[in-house]
């Protein structure tokens, strides 16, 4: 596959950020600029084991979650598919799969440690797409490319919500959907029980099996203050997207949204 994407005026900036404001790093409050950075130096260091600590903080139930995603995406052959922050790329093989010789599939990260492994496994199950390091805010491609775009478990993560969502929407061919998979917020009576396992069971699986307690104290702390789902579904509306409807999983512990591009 021989492709080149020319940056365009709206890859520079479809709206200006203020970088010296503050945002949310969990439950601190941090420059933008510190919150980008604080962020990729959590996945560098906890991108070699980044699918067993999954496996074991969701006792499974993540792989249940990205199937659903896939079952709700009716990828066809032919199709051209984006995976915003997909990382290991466990759901891009499934598109790869499934789009087969004469579709494509993007797999993109902030973060190259996790492009590196997902890159990896994809050639060793044989499977050659393109690998792209680059911002999610700042996508380097064509508007209108992509019959669907995915992010799972990443906008949780990124430090200017509404302009990535605004940048995978102009990447969206109309009539494409985009799917964003991520923890939302749980029903109330599961809440205490959440809450606990949260603060005490992931922090210390974190530092029994990756040596980094605290960057998921960080998820717990990321997971508090992500947009629930009614923010994120009237984020996505502004954005530019249309039948924006979101499915709960598991009591709330994740949302899948999707919407679609009409105009």
């Amino acid at each position: 596959m021989d492709k080149t994407f020319v940056l365009n005026s709206h890859n520079n900036r479809s709206k200006i950020v203020l970088e010296n404001s503050n945002t949310h790093f969990g439950f601190q409050s941090v420059s933008k600029i510190d919150k980008t950075r604080k962020v990729y130096e959590i996945f560098h260091s906890v991108a070699w084991r980044y699918d067993i600590m999954n496996d074991l903080m969701s006792l499974g139930l993540h792989r249940l979650w990205k199937l659903f995603v896939i079952n709700q995406a009716y990828i066809r052959p032919g199709m051209k598919i984006l995976d915003i922050a997909g990382g290991t790329g466990d759901l891009a093989k499934i598109f790869a799969k499934k789009v087969g010789s004469t579709g494509e599939v993007w797999l993109t990260d902030i973060n190259d440690a996790m492009l590196y492994i997902g890159r990896d496994r994809l050639i060793n199950s044989g499977i050659i797409i393109p690998v792209v390091a680059c911002d999610a805010e700042y996508l380097p491609f064509p508007s209108k490319y992509f019959d669907r775009v995915c992010v799972a478990f990443g906008l949780r993560n990124m430090t200017n919500k509404d302009v990535a969502l605004q940048e995978l929407t102009r990447v969206l061919k109309l009539g494409g959907k985009a799917l964003i998979l991520d923890f939302s917020k749980i029903v109330k009576f599961l809440s205490p029980i959440y809450d606990w396992y949260s603060f005490n069971i992931l922090p210390f699986l974190g530092r029994k099996i990756v040596n980094d307690e605290s960057s998921y104290r960080y998820l717990a702390e990321s997971i508090r203050v992500h947009p629930n789902q009614t923010i994120l579904a009237n984020m996505m509306l502004d954005a530019g997207l249309r039948r924006v409807r979101y499915f709960n999983m598991s009591g709330g512990i994740v949302a899948l949204h999707e919407g679609v591009k009409l105009f």
